[in-house]
This record gives C-alpha cells, structure tokens and sequence, in this order.
C-alpha cells in the first residue's frame, strides 16, 4: 500500500482499536501496532479480508473470538461503503478526537515514526502565551491534545533546567561552617600579628542529588507514560548522576539510550527496544531485579529512588513490600510520583500500593505538569 494510502487508513484502524478496547476486547499499543501492521498488508480494499487480519490480532481468547464480529460490525457501517465509520453522540465527539490523537501519537512513538504535521506546525513554534502556559500546566496528561503536548515539551525543558539550576544554588547556599581548619586560619592571621580574628572552616564536598527512576510503562499506565519518559529524559539532562529504568513484567535499563543529544534520537531508539509497552505490571519482581543486579547504582545515602506508577501490580504485594523496604534502606528518600492521585476521588487501596505506601517517604501525584515540578521541593 502506498505510504500517503497507510497513513489515510491508519486513522479508522486507531480509532477502532479504542472502540474495541470500550467494548471489552484486550487492546494497548502494542495491538494496535498490530493491526496497523496487518492493515499494512492485507490493505483495505476486502473488508473480509481485514476483519480476519483485526479478529487475529486483537482476540487473545474464545469469548473475545466470538464478540469481534458483533464489535466489528458495530463501528464498521454495513451499507456497502468502505470504510466508513459510524457517527458518535455529537456529546462524546471532542472526547473521542481527543483519544484518538493521543492513540496515534503514542503509537507513532513506539513505532519509530514521526509525530504529525499537526504537531510541528506553526502553533508549536510559537512561544506559548501565559493563558497558554498556565493551562497546559494544570492540565492532566490524558486529556491533551495533540498539538499541545509539542508546546507543553518546549514548557517542560525549560522549567526543568530553571528546577536544577535551583536546586544546585540552594545547596551551595545552605552551606554552614562545620570544622575549623587550623593551619587556614593560622596562615590568615599573621598579616594581623598572629590573632586568629577570621576563621576559616573546612567544608564537606556537596554533591548534587543522585537520582534513580523508575517508569511505569503498562496498559494502565499508557495515557502517561509517553509524557513521562519525555520528563525523565529533560532530569537527566540537568542532573548529573541521573539512571534511569523502564519496567511492566520486566525491567529494562535505559540511562545510555536518554544520554542522546536529542530527544528524537532517544525515542526512536527506545521504540526499536522490546520494553513490553502496554503490557501487565509486575512491580514486585522488578524491584527484585533492580536490587539483584543494579544495588551499586544506589552509590551513597544522598541518591534519591524514584517510581513513577499508578500501583496497579499483577504480583505479589508482599515480594514488593520487602523489595521496596530493602531499597529504602540504602537511600535518602523513596518518593513514588502517581499520576491517579490527580484523580479527587483516589483511593491507594490496591493490594500493591498499600504495601508500598509502608516504605515511601514521599507520596506525591504525577498528573500534569505542575505536579510534576513539584519534585524540587522533595529533593
């Protein structure tokens, strides 16, 4: 097919994967990229033929086997035109153009393929007004638009590196004098007859935070994880000791990969990664990982251990409870950043993240920007 062909059929494809997602059927990013790949070849024009290809790609059991058919020619008009979509309640339509950019985008991320015109257009190049700014910083990740998140990116690079430099004044400020060095003030006081009248201090090294992050990348955690591996990339390019992992069922380092000079390189090598995006979470086990084969990245008492998650685990809570409690006892701080404590009705009463909130010091909401730079007054 040809590419200008795939990229006019690829958004019907997108927005039925979300429709068979509402309607039950087991969906994520990794299944649309699937059936964007079995639109790829077997085309559009056999409407057969497709439906075969989407009820062999998103159907992972008999029930789900069974429903495509009923879910397919719910969404797929049956009047002989192709493809055409059924119409949504005029009351949902903006909710679901919404989804669907947000679908596409983190679909053309895990692909390698660059975002849309409509992202790099004038309304991204233009420096965001203050109404502009304040509104994409209070606004909650899953509900962007996609001609915002370019503009929003541009915000967050720039706050994250005024946030570091902050941070490393604040440090050097804060120093106080702590031991006398004798043969300094000494040495200061001949000029003066001998009377030591100024002390000087010896001081120990002060060393920026170290921090190591951990990113939650599983199905419940896709409406943000695209925007968080972009916050995650703009920290480490202001902290210096920075390392950082990406986990579902397993655990993936990826602190080489976001030390690229551009943000574009670091993406495009992480879509060519098997990280096992949209998958389930097993947070427990990875925790387990990090502490039996990456301990030595906890270099010292000042490194600050950081998880961004909503808690949804598929483990055993009482494997993460232990891994997080022997992790805490090697840090300064545990802070575990949750994008659903943007929610006004969360409660953390998953099995997982009631074990976890026993060994966190900081448990703080992950849901937009501001949220976000909220971290500076944890570190």
């Amino acid at each position: 097919m040809h590419i200008r062909s795939q990229r006019h059929a690829a958004q019907p494809i997108v927005r039925f994967c979300r429709f068979a997602r509402q309607q039950g059927l087991s969906g994520g990013v990794q299944k649309t990229l699937g059936a964007l790949r079995a639109m790829a070849c077997l085309g559009m024009a056999s409407r057969e033929d497709l439906k075969s290809g989407l009820r062999s790609v998103l159907c992972s059991s008999k029930d789900e086997w069974d429903r495509f058919e009923e879910v397919f020619e719910a969404f797929w008009s049956g009047d002989g035109t192709w493809p055409r979509v059924v119409k949504e309640p005029p009351r949902q339509e903006k909710c679901s153009k919404d989804s669907d950019a947000r679908d596409q985008r983190r679909v053309s991320l895990m692909a390698g393929v660059p975002a849309s015109d409509a992202s790099q257009g004038a309304g991204a190049e233009e420096v965001a007004g203050a109404s502009v700014r304040s509104r994409l910083r209070k606004a909650d990740f899953s509900t962007l638009r996609q001609d915002d998140l370019a503009v929003l990116e541009r915000i967050s690079q720039r706050l994250t590196e005024q946030m570091g430099r902050r941070i490393s004044r604040r440090r050097q400020l804060a120093h106080v004098p702590e031991i006398v060095d004798l043969r300094r003030t000494i040495r200061g006081s001949i000029s003066r007859g001998g009377d030591p009248i100024d002390l000087r201090y010896r001081h120990r090294r002060v060393r920026p935070p170290s921090l190591v992050i951990l990113l939650d990348i599983s199905g419940s955690m896709s409406p943000y994880s695209v925007f968080l591996v972009r916050f995650v990339y703009a920290l480490q390019k202001h902290f210096p000791r920075v390392d950082a992992f990406l986990f579902s069922t397993e655990l993936v380092e990826i602190t080489d990969v976001l030390r690229a000079r551009r943000l574009s390189d670091a993406l495009r090598a992480l879509s060519h990664l098997a990280l096992g995006w949209s998958g389930g979470t097993k947070i427990g086990g990875c925790l387990q990982d990090f502490d039996r084969f990456y301990r030595r990245r906890l270099r010292s008492a000042d490194t600050f251990f950081m998880i961004l998650s909503d808690g949804w685990d598929t483990g055993d809570p009482e494997a993460l409870a232990a891994a997080l409690g022997a992790i805490k006892r090697r840090v300064k701080k545990v802070i575990w950043l949750n994008p659903l404590l943007g929610l006004a009705d969360y409660q953390p009463i998953t099995a997982g993240m009631s074990a976890a909130l026993l060994h966190i010091d900081v448990f703080a909401p992950a849901h937009n920007l501001e949220s976000l730079l909220q971290l500076e007054k944890h570190l």
